[in-house]
């Protein structure tokens, strides 16, 4: 198989989980595979790459962000 002909699997350093239940829900945020806290809406996705040292430009650029069980805009359960 030939580089290009592979797929490209990006690791980006910033992954938020689905949405939990609670009151408010929240979604899971990991950092380099770390818990590194609970996120309730994008500003808090947000100031905790800031606070972990990353600046996100684009928050739908898969590379920077993984955003599992539903998208940026994606804050209360299905």
């Amino acid at each position: 198989m030939t580089e290009i002909a592979s797929p490209h699997i990006s690791h980006p350093r910033i992954m938020v989980l689905g949405v939990q239940p609670g009151t408010p829900p929240f979604r899971i945020m990991e950092i380099d595979g770390e818990v590194v806290g609970e996120a309730r809406a994008i500003t808090d996705v947000l100031e905790t790459a800031a606070a972990h040292g990353i600046t996100v430009h684009d928050l739908d650029d898969p590379e920077v962000v993984r955003w599992v069980g539903g998208d940026k805009l994606t804050w209360i359960p299905r």
